[in-house]
């Protein structure tokens, strides 16, 4: 690989890129202002393997899926946030609630289909009492230990706290104990107030965000982390977003795995256009420059579509999440992606990027690896 890395950099001729590149082969972490010139930079060859670089002495040459399930309960939602095209009133015609049963027949498909994880997250809906998201996730691990949950976003957990009165701590301790294993990383959008206020007004700040994920790591609930990109933010806001992500991994080590999405235009009122393949793998390679202290980058095939997701295991990811079966955020608003994707499907993707796919747990354990 080093060879690899020294015939590329014979190309180049930016002298601060360079000066940059020699800070991540002496595995010196990288500033804010080093992230935004990368972010900058034309030289998107260079800054892919030198992001692949990093990942390999991280991963090796795994790339990582697993076998899971999204379920979105309900899409009604009392926060109603211009960048979103699946949150909808309770009036609206569009909107839906899956009973209890209909969750739990979902669950024991994939659970049948060998699954691992059930990531649950959805609209907020302003009639949900507190009790209601602990009884999910209690249904679900009573008639299924071994599936992990991984459910609501912090943004979930705040509003469970302002409903019932509660800390943070306790409502995570209280669904930890009715069996939530893992936060999902959504929510985040952009850390940014000036953006977040025009996407996103309403909704938990930038610090709430961060302290509920704060509070879940220091009671042992893993988590993963998220960035919406490609709507109003700047670099200068993309920048400080991965910061303060680097800030809390380096206090309390518990974010599994940073999520870069591509923002959606299509159905929203914000409206906008979809990001660019170039923008879409700049992201994946600065971010696994950027955060050194995350294992795992995860490009998210449903945002990027396959090709690109397929491209970015060469530009610093390793993970392309897992099988999904029926994603909703997303493809309303615009999303070509399919619902989901079998097993088959995602070894294949990995197999011809050049990779070796580890079907993995939530935690990053490996199940199996596809040599």
């Amino acid at each position: 690989m080093e060879l690899v890395i020294e015939d590329v950099f014979k190309t180049v001729r930016d002298k601060e890129f360079l000066k940059i590149a020699d800070k991540v082969l002496e595995e010196k972490r990288l500033s804010e202002e080093d992230a935004l010139y990368l972010f900058r930079s034309n030289n998107l060859t260079a800054l892919g393997h030198l992001a692949e670089f990093v990942n390999r002495k991280k991963n090796g040459m795994h790339a990582y899926f697993i076998i899971n399930r999204q379920i979105n309960p309900t899409n009604v939602c009392v926060y109603q946030c211009d960048f979103c095209a699946f949150g909808v009133r309770k009036s609206d015609p569009r909107a839906y609630e899956m009973s209890l049963e209909e969750i739990l027949q979902k669950v024991e498909e994939t659970f049948r289909a060998g699954g691992k994880e059930i990531h649950m997250v959805g609209g907020i809906p302003a009639h949900w009492g507190y009790d209601k998201y602990l009884e999910l996730v209690r249904a679900i691990k009573s008639r299924f230990p071994e599936i992990v949950v991984k459910a609501w976003t912090a943004i979930e957990v705040h509003h469970m706290a302002k409903i019932s009165k509660k800390s943070y701590e306790e409502v995570l301790r209280e669904l930890k104990e009715a069996g939530l294993d893992a936060l999902p990383g959504g929510g985040a959008e952009i850390f940014s107030e000036r953006a977040r206020m025009i996407i996103a007004p309403n909704k938990a700040n930038a610090e709430e965000y961060l302290e509920v994920h704060r509070v879940a790591h220091r009671l042992g609930i893993p988590s993963n982390a998220t960035m919406l990109y490609g709507h109003v933010e700047t670099l200068e806001e993309r920048v400080e977003h991965l910061s303060k992500l680097r800030e809390i991994q380096d206090e309390t080590g518990g974010f599994q795995v940073f999520i870069p999405l591509a923002y959606w235009p299509e159905g929203t009122r914000l409206g906008g256009r979809r990001t660019s393949s170039v923008d879409d793998l700049k992201t994946i390679a600065v971010s696994r420059l950027f955060l050194d202290n995350f294992d795992h980058i995860k490009a998210y095939w449903v945002t990027l579509g396959e090709k690109v997701a397929q491209i970015a295991l060469n530009f610093g990811a390793d993970d392309l999440d897992g099988t999904i079966e029926e994603e909703k955020i997303v493809h309303s608003a615009g999303t070509k992606s399919a619902y989901g994707h079998s097993v088959d499907r995602l070894v294949g993707l990995i197999r011809k990027a050049g990779k070796v796919p580890v079907e993995r747990d939530t935690f990053y354990r490996v199940v199996k690896v596809y040599d």
